[in-house]
């Protein structure tokens, strides 16, 4: 990346179906030998930090060869041969490794011809601190002892840091594991264990069943002193929970969940779970939230071990919807896999819509489609930017693979899935996917595969509304008016981008004309009575004939759509009027949504946005009140001074009724969704507000807590923010202290996040100085650094402590994450600052997000244009 340009530039069209395997590309394997079945026997040495193992894989070879070609990374070859079934030995004249390509090369000393072949591999390698391959774990004991686990993490390409093998989805074979491990240790793989034997050395060695055929970056296995639940019979299936010593306490959510789930998906599917056994395994570091390997699910802590009664409801939330995630991929993603990483989008993105639909299912008062408006919104944010990518692409090297991981993949992949199945109907769409399941089970598919079946199932042209939103980057805006004097509704779509995004060059003038096919649902209301309408909007406009006047018009409804709405000036009246009545809390949602999205394209000012939010002072809904508080919060960091002051009063006396209505504690019949809200509110009003009552209630609150009065879980993780906004050195010892001592994954992370926020440079050095030392966890860091770019006074002590620490950040943070706590760049809105972030990507790279990377610069470009288009009017219309 050698400029701003570069960073900048949108990516090129993608070619559906354009194949990355060809002789070209370095980093796909031939097919002239192929595997089939890996028996590996490893020896894990914790203490030490290292592994040896032993592989013999049965291998086809398809087309006469003296060369073998497989992957394998930071490993070190001890002895090959290939072995025929006859008893005919090859043996190597050469064996090399290639660190770029990550490929091993074997040439033998004769032709190999076609048929049936054993690989005889040794190996030798080191349990990693990198969070990924086979690598190292770490957690203290109730007695204060470091304890170590070796477990693994596959997803994308890095099995072959643990074995030599065909470390590609399409090359899936059976996977044979057995683990010699220490007598006491736990030991845990994919299948079940069927074996148990001493060895001469006093070790033991613990054989687990034969796998289903499936792909080496689902294989998993973890030792170490873990603890594990009794097994829960699940329809036959045995479901556990594996632990660090000493949390058992903890599991028991997580079993209700993962056995609700089991059910539900294989209902769902129509297709039995395929596995022989499921573990749900904590991990202490773990790069990723969690990893679908078939029948050993591996977590984060803080997403798998939760006491019910002391975390918030989007904590509850968020490890419910984790585990149905993984779940949910045991069919859709290890039992049918993509053929190559392009495809790694559709076992995302679905996985993703199936967590919501069975979290709405198992806790239906939660109402999730609501929530996820949340997260569809973070997507429309990176899809509005020139920088965005088609949700499928070309991938080619590993780095591409791991940039896929991003919120295109899962939260806009799932938003337009859950678009294409409200636009069919649940019940055809569902058919679709058992049709598409059961013809592919246990191979690989491409894209079209799942489109074309759910096409024969519905009768749709499926595939040709689905190619337009997943090759092509973007979304569209809607736009509503009334033609032929009131007799019709004309849409009309475009591009939609943010102020200047869109205009100048010839480049950015084609992306103006992109169109896709927009499954519309609209409600339309003549005389009170609501009618819905389905339309398919595939050229520049669309007609829909009304017979009579209309009372409104509301497109996309129930929000299931990918795509903004802009109304004529006098249809958005007409809705805004009557939306706390006739409108659901998700389309309520979307009209704020809408509005904000407005204001970054320079189509709605911030003072217009102020007061078309201050209308919604009767609010009750949590997602609504979290929208708009989000872009309250986005506000505060346009101005100053008094101007600033004038809005914090404005925000108080928004906020404060609704509060109010509330009360100040929760009812025994109130719903989850109400104690959040209160606590959303709560926050706003202690921080955005600047409400000092509010600050003096929160100490208040978390001291009660503290000595063991039952508050609210909702109003304690809210207090503790509130307090870190004008926290005290004394009260950051505290936080401190708790972070330590924290007695659940979930408090333990509240109180460290909590420290960015700490606004005394002194306090936010030590915040950044600890954040590489291992008094945090490398998991963990990254996302602290994020929250301190953030703070609003001194996220550019963050920034510079980064530029000057970027080796030794790059050196010991995952590295799928460093991109995600870029993140926090979005927010330097000082031009002084933001260019020196800009200069800075000019000479660094970070090849395993580059995507990501330039939409988090591009979306830093369209924040800084908001400050200097808005900051002087807004200042003026509140002074």
């Amino acid at each position: 990346m050698s400029d701003r340009a570069a960073l900048l530039k949108p990516p090129e069209p993608f070619v559906p179906n354009e194949t990355t395997e060809t002789p070209a590309n370095p980093h796909r394997l031939p097919r002239t030998v192929i595997p089939v079945r890996y028996d590996l026997t490893l020896r894990p040495d914790l203490d030490e930090a290292t592994f040896t193992g032993n592989c013999t894989t049965t291998v086809e070879v398809l087309t006469a060869t003296n060369t073998i070609v497989l992957n394998a990374v930071d490993l070190e070859i001890d002895e090959v041969h290939l072995e025929g079934l006859d008893g005919t030995r090859l043996h190597p004249e050469l064996v090399a490794l290639d660190s770029e390509t990550e490929r091993l090369t074997i040439e033998l000393d004769a032709i190999a011809e076609p048929g049936t072949w054993h690989l005889q591999l040794h190996f030798r390698g080191v349990l990693n601190d990198k969070l990924k391959g086979f690598y190292r774990s770490t957690f203290t004991d109730g007695d204060g002892n470091e304890q170590v686990i070796a477990t693994t993490q596959f997803e994308a390409t890095d099995a072959r840091r643990a074995f030599p093998c065909w470390d590609e989805p399409d090359l899936k074979a059976v996977f044979a594991v057995t683990l010699v491990v220490d007598p006491g240790l736990a030991a845990l793989s994919n299948s079940a264990e069927i074996e148990r034997t001493e060895t001469d050395d006093g070790k033991v060695a613990v054989r687990f069943a034969d796998t289903m055929k499936m792909s080496t970056y689902l294989v998993a296995f973890i030792v170490g002193p873990l603890e594990v639940t009794a097994p829960m019979d699940v329809d036959g299936t045995p479901l556990r929970v594996a632990y660090p010593k000493g949390k058992g306490h903890l599991t028991g959510y997580a079993l209700e969940v993962g056995a609700f789930c089991l059910r539900y998906f294989a209902d769902y599917y129509g297709i039995a779970y395929p596995g022989d056994k499921l573990d749900l395994v904590a991990i202490p570091d773990f790069a990723f939230g969690a990893m679908e390997n078939l029948g050993c699910v591996t977590f984060r802590e803080v997403l798998l071990l939760v006491d019910p009664e002391r975390v918030t409801q989007p904590e509850l939330a968020r490890v419910t919807e984790v585990i149905a995630h993984e779940l949910a991929h045991m069919w859709f993603g290890d039992l049918v896999t993509m053929r190559w990483w392009n495809g790694i989008w559709l076992n995302e993105a679905f996985a993703t819509f199936m967590e919501m639909l069975a979290t709405d299912a198992f806790r239906p008062e939660w109402e999730q489609w609501t929530s996820f408006g949340l997260a569809r919104s973070a997507a429309l944010d990176v899809d509005a930017l020139r920088s965005t990518r088609p949700v499928e692409y070309p991938v080619v090297s590993p780095e591409d693979a791991e940039g896929m991981f991003d919120v295109l993949t899962y939260e806009k992949g799932a938003a337009v899935v859950r678009m294409l199945e409200q636009y069919l109907g649940a019940e055809v769409f569902r058919d679709g996917i058992r049709r598409y399941l059961a013809r592919h089970q246990f191979t690989n598919t491409e894209t079209t595969d799942l489109w074309d079946a759910i096409e024969e199932a519905s009768g749709e042209p499926v595939r040709r509304i689905m190619d337009s939103w997943i090759f092509q980057g973007g979304f569209p805006v809607v736009e509503v008016d009334l033609v032929d004097d009131g007799g019709t509704i004309r849409l009309t779509q475009e591009r939609f981008g943010y102020a200047g995004d869109l205009g100048g060059d010839d480049e950015l003038e084609a992306l103006r004309g992109t169109r896709w096919a927009i499954p519309v649902i609209l409600t339309i209301s003549i005389n009170e009575v609501l009618t819905v309408e389905r339309v398919l909007l595939e050229g520049d406009s669309v007609d829909v004939p009304v017979v009579e006047e209309i009372d409104f018009v509301l497109v996309n409804t129930e929000g299931t759509g990918f795509y903004r709405v802009r109304y004529a000036p006098d249809l958005l009246a007409a809705l805004a009027t009557r939306a706390a009545t006739a409108l659901s809390p998700i389309e309520r949602y979307g009209l704020v949504d809408d509005a904000w999205a407005a204001v970054l394209a320079d189509q709605m000012t911030a003072a217009q946005f102020l007061d078309l939010v201050g209308s919604f002072a009767a609010e009750t809904d949590l997602s609504v009140w979290q929208r708009i508080i989000g872009a309250l919060g986005a506000l505060d960091r346009l101005i100053d001074g008094e101007p600033r002051e004038v809005l914090r009063e404005r925000v108080r006396a928004l906020l404060h009724p609704a509060l109010d209505r509330l009360g100040p504690a929760p009812a025994a019949d109130e719903t989850d969704r109400d104690r959040q809200l209160r606590g959303v509110l709560f926050e706003a009003l202690g921080t955005i507000g600047n409400d000092h009552n509010v600050g003096d209630r929160a100490r208040a609150l978390l001291a009660e807590s503290h000595r063991g009065t039952d508050v609210d879980a909702s109003l304690v993780a809210a207090s503790i923010n509130v307090i870190a906004a004008t926290g005290s050195a004394a009260e950051f010892e505290d936080f401190v202290a708790r972070f330590a001592a924290a007695p659940t994954p979930q408090e333990e992370l509240r109180y460290l996040s909590a420290l960015a926020d700490f606004d005394d440079p002194e306090l936010m050095q030590r915040v950044l100085a600890m954040s590489i030392t291992d008094q945090v966890r490398t998991q963990n860091a990254p996302y602290l650094l994020r929250r301190a770019l953030s703070n609003r006074n001194q996220g550019s002590l963050a920034w510079f402590f980064i530029q000057d620490k970027w080796e030794t950040i790059n050196e010991r943070f995952p590295s799928n994450s460093i991109v995600r706590m870029l993140e926090g760049i979005r927010t330097m809105l000082a031009p002084e600052v933001a260019s020196t972030v800009f200069a800075f990507f000019e000479t660094h790279e970070v090849p395993q997000g580059d995507k990501i990377l330039a939409q988090h610069l591009e979306r830093l470009e369209v924040n800084v244009a908001l400050r200097a288009r808005e900051a002087e009017r807004f200042a003026r219309s509140l002074t």
